[in-house]
């Protein structure tokens, strides 16, 4: 073979060079790992009613052996396997809701507050700057009970109102019992921080801070109702607006796919699982019945669903499909 040195057959090897270039792709550097999800944040309606569920985050970690108190771990590993988790490690989600009623936008728990060092949660407040909305426009925070996952994110790390200029309304079941010193003197060890916690969220919020009784509005459409066993004063919400209903029900069930899927399961963080048992028959009896949307704070994201009966004494959790209108 031979070799052309013209100028002629200079130009058809440079020619002929440009015309692959243009042809081949261009070789760019493989594309970042994100390493972390984009913003969670997900709307739906209720009549009038405009509900955005804010993800806190979720943390993952290592079964307890005392989980379920009152079911061996093997079975609750079973359980979770049985729902594509892993048998030794489970993820609790967490879902404040903002619901905007037309004339308040309330916001519903807080979440954990300034998160962790892995940054699995405290994610309330940038999610809620994705979303559009100013922790300055909040205009009441409802709580629902007084464990850390549900209050810490009401101050900042320096202590400050996360939600300066938002009313916080607490029930007032729960407000005594946390508040009482005769019952923080009488708490065995283990719970005496939870009593100095709450004290210290709670402290100099003068009338900001209202206590509000069952079946009374704490907003236009909101009406709180009793669901105790997780804690003495824990507090769900029936929402209505027009012909639409939905109920926001706390820690009525934690991970649902043991707790609702086995209502007679006790976590361990239920104060008094007898009662919270009772409560959990109780309250998706009603909700089964009624067909009713459920929000659920430690439902997987976006924490909305459907409860159905599962057998006899059972349900299980149909969640909502992703919609992108309203």
């Amino acid at each position: 073979m031979t070799i052309d040195t013209t100028r002629r057959g200079a130009l058809a090897t440079l020619g002929a060079a440009a015309a692959t270039s243009i042809l081949a792709p261009a070789a760019f550097a493989a594309a970042p790992i994100a390493g972390k999800q984009a913003a969670g944040v997900y709307r739906n309606r209720i009549g009038d009613m405009e509900i955005t569920i804010v993800t806190d985050g979720a943390r993952t970690m290592a079964m307890p052996d005392t989980f379920v108190r009152n079911v061996a771990k093997e079975e609750v590993g079973k359980a979770l396997e049985a729902s594509a988790m892993s048998a030794a490690r489970m993820t609790v989600p967490y879902n404040p809701m903002l619901v905007n009623t037309g004339g308040k936008l309330v916001l519903v728990d807080t979440g954990n507050g300034q998160g962790d060092a892995k940054g699995e949660v405290g994610l309330l407040l940038p999610n809620m700057t994705a979303a559009g909305v100013d922790p300055k426009q909040v205009d009441i925070v409802v709580i629902t009970h007084f464990h850390g996952d549900h209050i810490l994110g009401l101050r900042m790390a320096d202590g400050s109102l996360a939600f300066p200029n938002a009313e916080v309304k607490v029930p007032a079941a729960e407000y005594a019992f946390w508040m009482s010193d005769d019952n923080m003197a009488k708490a065995p060890d283990a719970m005496k921080g939870a009593f100095a916690l709450v004290r210290r969220i709670f402290k100099d919020m003068g009338d900001r801070l209202t206590q509000y009784a069952m079946d009374k509005e704490v907003a236009p459409g909101m009406t709180p109702f009793a669901t105790p066993g997780h804690t003495p004063g824990h507090t769900s919400l029936a929402l209505q607006s027009g012909n639409s209903r939905m109920l926001l029900q706390g820690d009525v069930t934690n991970i649902p796919a043991l707790f609702l899927r086995n209502p007679g399961w006790h976590v361990m963080f239920d104060m008094d699982a007898a009662k919270a048992e009772e409560t959990r028959r109780r309250f998706y009896d009603r909700a089964s019945a009624d067909k009713v949307l459920v929000g659920g704070f430690h439902f997987p994201f976006p924490a909305l669903g459907y409860v159905e009966k599962d057998g006899a004494s059972n349900f299980r959790l149909v969640p909502v499909v992703w919609n992108t209108t309203l």
